[in-house]
């Protein structure tokens, strides 16, 4: 049997080949310690530090600024629990459609006696700059809000956030797991102190990650150990893996724009395809500031998961949880005004590296015909 069409490409992306054949050596014959002095230690210790080199291009910051997790939740725990640790200030200032790894650390800060401070979204998906201005006060010790949106694709106001946030004298943390090599990205241009990355979104390995750190940024670990990752990340490095999310950074700077442009292409004719056969069909988020890879649409009168259930071929998500046979719409587009019962007709299409023009097509074929096969019964129920 055929493997569906993969179109989720935000949930996790396909490790690159070249990015395997970089770790081989790494699980085989260079087994050292980083941290050891002889020479099987030193080899380990170089790609530790040469990935350091291809993580920080990417971002266009210094290697020393860079430093080695398991993945974005762990770099967002770093950022969120550790800096505020430092400040005697009191206030932290997000988000309402942040990703639960910026969300549950922020929640339990709020049981410790932090303020936390929720920004709302507009009808696109992007977060009120007015709302930034009138809760970022001398007493925010932090303010962080995701680079793009998991669900919707949808850029965050980042540069304009953190203007608000020097004005304060407080400090700046985006979540960008999503955006990193998908879209172009200068941690001094957005004018951040700490970013999160994930290996996984970007074609790397699942348990790694990074987080930036501008230099002069104070951080408390959350975890305690050894001298690693400059005290703030204890625990003997995760070679083989650092070394491909290196070799993800790297080949992503290479082909960042023609990549970004192909995919973006493919994402539209995925849209016109549905559109011109759905009628009804509606974009969640923003039509113009957003990843190039996703496509978030509302089917009308059906639910998006009896919908991903009818078409095997595809394999996709809706931002909807459900428990108990009862289904939970995304909060992020009740977030957005979105009502409900249209939420809960939403899927996330997202593309990747390998999609092809040819499965675009087939998935909008797909996607269309068990639509009308689910709208025409539920028809025929209702005059029965």
């Amino acid at each position: 049997m055929r493997d569906p069409i993969y179109l989720d490409h935000n949930a996790t992306t396909p490790i690159l080949p070249e990015v395997v054949e970089a770790m081989l050596p790494y699980l085989r014959e260079h087994f050292g310690n980083p941290s050891s002095s002889h020479v099987y230690g030193r080899r380990a210790h170089d790609a530790v530090e040469r990935a350091r080199g291809h993580v920080a291009a990417l971002l266009h910051c210094d290697s020393d600024e860079i430093l080695f997790t398991s993945g974005g939740t762990e770099a967002n725990n770093l950022a969120i629990r550790g800096a505020p640790a430092t400040s005697a200030r009191r206030r932290i200032v997000t988000t309402a459609v942040e990703h639960p790894a910026t969300a549950r650390p922020l929640a339990r800060l709020e049981t410790q006696g932090w303020d936390v401070v929720r920004v709302g979204v507009d009808a696109s998906g992007r977060a009120r700059v007015d709302q930034f201005d009138a809760a970022i006060t001398p007493t925010t010790a932090l303010v962080t809000l995701m680079h793009s949106n998991n669900e919707t694709g949808v850029l965050q106001p980042v540069r304009q956030a953190a203007r608000f946030a020097r004005r304060a004298g407080a400090l700046v943390h985006t979540d960008a797991a999503q955006s990193v090599g998908k879209v172009a990205i200068d941690v001094r241009e957005i004018d951040v102190d700490l970013l999160s990355v994930a290996g996984h979104k970007l074609y790397a390995p699942k348990g790694v990650g990074a987080l930036y750190v501008r230099r002069g940024t104070e951080l408390a670990p959350f975890m305690l150990g050894a001298g690693h990752e400059r005290g703030l990340r204890p625990g003997t490095e995760n070679v083989a893996s650092i070394v491909a999310l290196g070799t993800a950074c790297a080949i992503a700077q290479q082909s960042l724009e023609v990549e970004a442009a192909r995919v973006r292409a493919l994402r539209e004719r995925l849209w016109v395809r549905l559109a011109d056969t759905i009628p009804g069909l509606t974009l969640n988020g923003d039509v113009a500031e957003r990843l190039p890879n996703t496509l978030n649409v509302r089917f009308p009168r059906i639910l998006g998961s009896a919908l991903l259930a009818a078409t095997p071929e595809i394999a996709a998500s809706t931002g909807s949880a459900c428990h108990a046979g009862c289904e939970t719409p995304s909060a992020v587009l009740l977030a957005m005004g979105i009502p409900a019962v249209d939420a809960l007709g939403s899927v996330r299409l997202t593309l990747g590296r390998a999609t092809t023009a040819d499965e675009v097509e087939h998935a909008a074929a797909a996607l269309a015909r068990a639509w009308r096969a689910l709208t025409d019964a539920e028809f025929a129920r209702e005059f029965r």
